[in-house]
Order: C-alpha cells, then sequence, then structure tokens
C-alpha cells in the first residue's frame, strides 16, 4: 500500500467533508436569519431612509457568519484609529468571498460597493438590494458612471463607502492593481481614505474554491485614516499607487510581525 497516497487522499476526503458541514451550516444560519431580517426591513423601510437598521443587521449576521465560514478565531487590530462619525472612502484588499464578511467586524456604518453578479445570487442579492447597498456593472461604462454618482450622493450625505480597488479577488494573496474609482472620490469629495489590509482569507477559500483549506489565522489591521491633506496630489491613479504600496508594506508587516496582541 502506497501509504503517502492513502494519507493523502485521506486528507482530501476530511477537507470535504469539513467543507460540506460548514457550508450546510452557514447556508442554513443564513436561510433562518432571512425571514426575520425581511420582516425587520419591512417594518422599518417607511422611516429608515438611510436603510441604517439594516446595515446594522447585517453587520451582526456578518459576524456570526465569518464565525461559521472561517471556523478560527479572527484577530483585529487598529479598529481605534476610526472616529467615530467621519466620513470615510473605505478600502480594503481582496483575497476570498470571506472578506466581506470579515470586514463588517469594523463595526462602522458604510454601504458597500458591490458587482452586478452579486445580485443574483439568492438571499446575498436580496440583502445587497435591502441595505440599499451600491450596484456596479464592471463591464458597462453607464453603470460605473451611476455607481461614481451614488457613491458621491452617500459621501456628500455623511454615509462612508466601503470598496476594493483591487475590483475582484488576488489569486495569490498578493495586492493587486487598484483601480482609480475610490480615489477619485475621495479626492472629490475631500474625504480621508480608511485602509484595511485583511491577511488569510484566502488560503482558507481561495477564489474559485469551495473547499476550505487549514489555512492560517484570519487577521485584519485598520490603518490609520489617510487625510487629504496627504494625499499630495490631485490625480487618482498616482494616489491609488501610493496607498497601494502603503497597504502592500502593511500587509507583509502584519505576516512578519506573529500573532496579534
Amino acid at each position: 500500500m502506497d501509504f503517502a497516497n492513502f494519507a493523502v487522499k485521506n486528507t482530501l476526503y476530511m477537507a470535504i467533508i469539513k467543507s460540506i458541514i460548514i457550508w450546510i451550516a452557514g447556508i442554513s444560519v443564513l436561510v433562518l436569519l432571512f425571514p426575520v431580517t425581511f420582516i425587520i426591513w419591512l417594518i422599518v423601510l417607511p422611516f429608515d431612509k438611510s436603510r441604517v437598521i439594516i446595515h446594522w443587521i447585517l453587520v451582526c449576521q456578518g459576524m456570526i457568519l465569518a464565525r461559521i465560514f472561517s471556523f478560527r478565531k479572527i484577530q483585529i487590530e487598529g479598529r481605534e484609529n476610526i472616529v467615530k462619525g467621519t466620513t470615510y472612502v473605505i478600502i480594503s484588499n481582496h483575497q476570498s468571498i470571506l472578506d466581506t464578511l470579515l470586514l463588517y467586524g469594523i463595526r462602522y456604518k458604510f454601504k458597500w460597493v458591490s458587482k452586478i453578479e452579486n445580485t443574483k445570487v439568492p438571499i446575498l442579492g436580496w440583502y445587497l438590494k435591502m441595505a440599499d447597498y451600491i450596484i456596479v456593472d464592471r463591464g458597462n461604462e453607464e453603470s460605473k458612471v451611476e455607481m461614481l454618482e451614488k457613491s458621491d450622493s452617500c459621501l456628500k450625505n455623511g454615509i462612508s463607502i466601503m470598496i476594493f480597488p483591487e475590483g475582484t479577488r488576488s489569486l495569490n494573496m498578493e495586492i493587486g492593481f487598484f483601480k482609480r474609482g475610490a480615489f477619485q472620490l475621495a479626492i472629490q469629495n475631500d474625504v480621508p481614505i480608511l485602509p484595511v489590509v485583511i491577511d488569510g482569507t484566502g488560503g482558507i477559500l481561495p477564489k474559485h474554491g469551495l473547499i476550505f483549506g487549514s489555512g492560517s489565522s484570519l487577521r485584519i489591521r485598520v490603518m490609520a485614516p489617510i487625510l487629504t491633506s496627504s494625499f499630495e496630489t490631485t490625480n487618482p491613479d498616482d494616489l491609488a499607487l501610493k496607498i497601494s504600496s502603503l497597504m502592500s508594506f502593511q500587509l507583509q508587516e502584519l505576516r512578519n510581525s506573529g500573532s496579534i496582541k
């Protein structure tokens, strides 16, 4: 008997079984919570114009689901860098679909900017519409303009936005090219950028993957806000490159720092 081959197959089977259990548990909780959320949404709809109540409900649900799907401790540092009541353009690197759940852990009021494909996913798409999050069709220029206009309106009304400037998940868990939209909004509206660095999600559930890996601990670092006075440029492409470099440095520092205290 080839014991090495047997061990590999056994590990794979165990990973598949574990993944099935996690998916069933997570989806079951999501299905059970949805009717309650829908009823609350109907009740508060007439007076919750900005969908703040629904957002906070999704924050609570996101944190519950993050623990189910990640099946490990989530370490967050730098939450004290967020100044309550400040309007931000919040940006994060993107390794996995788990990132959306984890980012609710910063516990702040914001509107997600989400790709249109997510609206076609049952329950997830309904939640996006119920919370009045901002949807963009990345292949449609008119949709991109509309997304910028809606984001601009949110910022002018004191509502932060959350966006993945890479536009898609990384294949190698490193930070990729940042698109200009988030930085254009920050410059135009004279609001600070709040960078958030995530690490570990790509090792647990990588892009296009359905099987959960062993991965490592999940870690989030909220960086100090970058004030408009520190932009040193009015060119969104230049600002994107500058902040991408800062976040890449923070990601490596996070990986080298050991456990978060």
